[in-house]
């Protein structure tokens, strides 16, 4: 796992659960390239969440976190970036599965909805589970032909 390179951000709203999973990832000695605000100041997600996700996008990292209220907008505005598979997790089967079958390569995560352990539970399990490929890469390139197509 220590191959692994991470991008991690939060909006003000997921400060303290993305220094816990800062802290995780420096315990798995997983290197990471940290974005987010470090007070509470209100700032806009969707510029985190497109830099992360560009980090992913153009391999300058593996994967990426992404930490808001609910996760839903940051999953939401890093889906826009063509490449990235985001997943909002809220729980650890979720977070296996996404990995294995979907090869998600960031998640979002909901700072006021998921408590600090649940939430290291799922970024180590989905830092840890491999990529199924076989029937599942089939779709995953079903997906990246449509998103590469004119609409």
């Amino acid at each position: 796992m220590s191959a692994l390179k991470v991008a991690l951000s939060s909006d003000h709203g997921g400060i303290e659960l993305r220094k816990t999973i800062a802290h995780l990832l420096e315990s798995l000695d997983v290197p990471y390239q940290e974005f987010g605000p470090e007070a509470n100041e209100s700032v806009d997600y969707p510029n985190l969440a497109f830099t992360v996700a560009n980090k992913v996008a153009t391999n300058e990292v593996d994967r990426g976190i992404l930490i808001c209220g609910t996760g839903v907008g940051m999953s939401i505005a890093a889906n826009k970036v063509p490449g990235i598979r985001c997943a909002l997790v809220g729980d650890t089967f979720t977070a296996h599965a996404t990995r294995e079958h979907n090869d998600s390569n960031v998640i979002a995560l909901g700072a006021r909805v998921l408590g600090p352990g649940l939430a290291a539970d799922i970024v180590k399990i989905w830092l840890e589970t491999e990529f199924e490929g076989g029937r599942h890469e089939t779709r995953l390139n079903q997906i990246a032909a449509f998103e590469q197509a004119e609409h």
